[in-house]
């Protein structure tokens, strides 16, 4: 069943392209809703979402070899438009009787693009432009009744169109940034070829998530897990607009947070917001329950049920709440593996989950990325302090210390990480930065202090740029930067005798360490 209703959606078959997300989070840019599905979902599961368009996905496969993803010819008798990308368009082409064919020429990276008629499609693109092109198969010949839009050094037919049927195809990829004019295509299509209103909006989401809300949980009780992130706060507020006093809210302290934070979390909600709120103190716990563990998935795992565990014993004191509010997002769903994506990592709220708990789950953001839910904050009125809050992750300062987690070790990494956060701020860079944070790999290095050996832990500095957690490159910090915060934690962490800087970006690295 469709995710939400209420706006205009626009669907992306994903035919196992590198760049499906990015089409789907590119239609929701132009303020229209935008769900990626797989390229041979039931006819029945795609009318369900009253789709007013449709958008075919590049792939890795060529159209030719064996078992290569086909279009399934319903679709073109659906009487929704449908734009294909790349492999995409070339899936149209066979379908319709026009040639595909492996040419002498491939196409990968920036290319010229020739248009020669604009169409719908290309409207508003000059007769030479940019477009980014990752192909070998190239359509060379038009099926019956399209107009070639546009051609390339190696792709005779790089866009067509047949504008009575609503069918559009492109061979280039609009939806990367190496794509100058890709958002005017796309948005050719979505509102000339779809007749799509940009209705999908920070106030609508608002809207249509009150109305999800008291949808599930009626007028029955919900408690929500509260970190003080711009995630599980934005859930909170829209819980609390949905169903008011009888929503709960329940922050667990696990005794891996940042320095000074879980009584930042209290302070925040219970007397700026006004919502009820529960904090337990559950830090000897976790840490008993993590003594020994040093695989990475096991933590998170361990984490994952203790959370559940711990709001399951508060639930029972609140007299029948049985909704557990969570504030999941997009793409915690995706990494933590769906059938296109290969798993990642298991999200402690996701696939770090136990298999039985006595909770029913709401989650309002399920169907949101990052950067949306920062929008739905600001509109709901959050504080700039907590829309922009860097992401940190809900096994808290336990997948940042790489070995066995102690006490010892938790506090060690508090009071580097507070050097961090503390000299990103000052440097104002901290709202330009994806995340910034310190890490303490569980090893020791011979170091030299007032002329005696040591022999100290070393703490590695991540400092990443991203749009949505999908991808990220590690920020150029300035050396001067790097060098006052190695300097002090140097000086004001004596466990410390050596700071190292992160330069991997993700792929091939994650953003966390674990």
């Amino acid at each position: 069943m469709p995710e939400v209703s209420g706006f205009d959606t626009v669907l992306v078959l994903d035919f196992g392209a590198q760049y499906g997300q990015l089409i789907a989070r590119r239609v929701r840019e132009c303020r229209v809703y935008s769900e990626l599905i797989p390229f041979d979902a039931p006819i029945a599961r795609i009318k369900a979402f009253k789709p007013k368009g449709i958008i075919l996905s590049g792939g890795p496969m060529s159209v030719y070899v064996e078992d290569a993803p086909q279009l399934n010819p319903e679709i073109l008798e659906l009487g929704i438009p449908v734009l294909g990308i790349c492999y995409g368009m070339q899936s149209l082409a066979l379908e319709l009787k026009g040639t595909v064919a492996r040419t002498d020429l491939s196409e990968f990276g920036k290319t010229a693009l020739n248009v020669l008629t604009p169409g719908l499609l290309l409207k508003g693109l000059r007769g030479d432009e940019q477009c980014w092109m990752s192909h070998r198969d190239s359509v060379t010949a038009p099926p019956p009744g399209f107009t070639v839009l546009a051609t390339s050094a190696a792709s005779p037919v790089a866009a067509m169109e047949h504008r009575e049927r609503g069918i559009y195809g492109v061979q280039f990829h609009p939806e990367v940034v190496h794509t100058p004019k890709g958002m005017e295509v796309l948005r050719n299509f979505l509102y000339k070829a779809c007749g799509c209103k940009p209705s999908f909006t920070p106030a609508s989401i608002i809207e249509e998530s009150i109305r999800k809300i008291r949808a599930q949980v009626g007028d029955r009780k919900a408690v929500l897990g509260l970190s003080g992130g711009v995630d599980s706060s934005v859930a909170a507020l829209l819980m609390h607009k949905a169903i008011g006093d009888r929503l709960i809210c329940v922050f667990i302290d696990q005794g891996m947070m940042r320095m000074g934070e879980a009584e930042r979390v209290a302070e925040t909600f219970s007397g700026t917001f006004g919502i009820p709120l529960i904090a337990v103190d559950a830090s000897d716990r976790f840490l008993d329950k993590l003594k020994g563990v040093t695989e990475p998935e096991r933590k998170r795992k361990i984490i994952g049920e203790e959370f559940i565990r711990c709001f399951e014993e508060e639930a029972r004191k609140l007299a029948g709440a049985k909704f557990l509010v969570q504030g999941t997002l997009y793409s915690d769903v995706i990494e933590s593996g769906t059938r296109q994506a290969a798993k990642i990592k298991s999200h402690h709220n996701v696939g770090g989950l136990p298999e039985k708990m006595d909770f029913e789950l709401v989650e309002p953001l399920r169907w949101l990325f990052k950067d949306e839910v920062r929008a739905v904050g600001e509109e709901l009125g959050l504080p700039e302090r907590i829309v922009w809050r860097q992401p940190f992750p809900g096994p808290g300062l336990a997948i940042r210390i790489i070995g066995e987690i102690t006490r010892e070790r938790v506090d060690i990494l508090q009071r580097a990480d507070a050097v961090v956060q503390e000299e990103i701020r000052k440097a104002s860079l901290y709202r330009e930065l994806w995340q910034c944070f310190a890490i303490l790999p569980v090893i020791r290095s011979v170091g030299v202090q007032g002329d005696e050996r040591t022999y100290g832990y070393a703490i590695a500095i991540r400092a990443v740029n991203s749009d949505d957690a999908m991808t990220a490159d590690w920020a150029r910090l300035p050396y001067d930067l790097l060098e006052t915060i190695s300097s002090r934690i140097i000086n004001e962490v004596p466990e410390v005798n050596r700071v190292v800087y992160d330069i991997s970006s993700k792929p091939p690295s994650t953003i966390e360490w674990e």
